[in-house]
């Protein structure tokens, strides 16, 4: 697990962000006020289950949720002091790719099968950086593909997605994501389509490429081994909401939420000998219908009748750390 760095300012800052989702069976509150900084230099992973508002949160920063029927109903996001929120959509395409950058999780879905893997990654460099010729746009190219350790850059730039391997394809969109030298990269689970030791590999580069050039970077996963890995801090998430943040450290070593201690009671250990692995009782509840009070409450084995009639305030465990929970109040 990382050592925590002296991170500089805040780069990033949300603030009660609500997304809601209108559709027949009643409004979805899919992300609902959630509020979290992300410093210059750090990496923050949103941990949490299927459906717990980790892309719908980072698809809102990027003002890409499809309305309808999603809609941004409040709050703010903050990139160097100036809100996303209240920019037209012109002002937006001039920060997506250049300021904040997105790699989603199956290239094979954000590639585009009929272009070469030149004609991709150049057309972020051409619409972001007015660069003088067509020869210093292809050096460019190549450029950010040996960046992310692409063998041969200059022979690939001809080459087609499917003529590369899952973990080159991700790298591919690794290079498009840092092309335009972007201040926060937002990897939505980039590794899910990769095997263990491709994995491994991804995860490094991305780190070394955090060293080089000092971004920032919001990981979403669900996987707690690569948090262990990647991350300085974590925010942890159930039903639209942060229900826990802290740093990496005192998340593992002392979670304070039910769900966080459930999530990390899930992960198997090498020196533990079980016949049978710990997972979480229930379903996540259903966001159009939630129920009033703590949504954990009907899973949580510390649930009391306050619980079921009242959501927890947040409150601060430790310095930096806080969680929302009434046995913690």
């Amino acid at each position: 697990m990382g050592e925590r760095t002296n991170h500089g300012d805040v780069l990033l800052r949300v603030r009660d962000l609500r997304t809601y989702f209108y559709t027949r069976w009643g409004v979805v509150k899919a992300v609902d006020g959630v509020s979290f900084d992300l410093h210059r230099g750090e990496t923050l992973g949103i941990v949490g289950e299927s459906g717990s508002g980790k892309s719908v949160t980072v698809l809102s920063i990027m003002r890409l949720i499809p309305s309808p029927p999603g809609r941004i109903v409040g709050g703010e996001v903050l990139l160097d002091g100036e809100n996303l929120l209240a920019l037209d959509e012109g002002e937006m395409q001039k920060v997506r790719g250049k300021r904040i950058a997105l790699i989603l999780q199956d290239p094979m879905t954000s590639l585009n099968p009929v272009f070469t893997i030149g004609d991709q990654v150049m057309e972020a460099i051409r619409i972001h950086q007015k660069l003088p010729s067509r020869k210093a746009l292809v050096e460019r190219a190549v450029e950010v593909l040996k960046q992310v350790r692409i063998p041969a850059a200059e022979t690939r730039l001809r080459d087609y997605p499917h003529q590369l391997s899952g973990g080159m394809r991700q790298r591919v969109v690794g290079a498009i994501g840092i092309s335009c030298q972007p201040q926060v990269l937002i990897a939505d689970e980039p590794t899910t389509s990769l095997d263990a030791t491709i994995q491994a590999q991804y995860l490094r580069l991305l780190k070394t490429i955090q060293q080089e050039t000092g971004l920032s970077i919001i990981f979403i996963t669900h996987d707690f081994g690569i948090v262990a890995k990647m991350c300085d801090t974590v925010a942890v998430m159930y039903a639209g909401r942060i229900v826990e943040k802290g740093d990496v450290r005192q998340i593992f070593n002392r979670p304070a939420h039910p769900y966080t201690q459930a999530l990390l009671a899930s992960v198997p250990k090498l020196e533990e000998d079980v016949e049978r692995l710990y997972s979480i009782p229930g379903q996540p509840p259903v966001l159009h219908d939630l129920p009033p009070g703590c949504p954990f409450a009907p899973r949580c084995a510390y649930a009391y009748d306050r619980c079921k009639v009242e959501y927890p305030p947040t409150v601060e465990v430790e310095q930096g750390h806080t969680a929302a929970c009434w046995k913690l109040v």
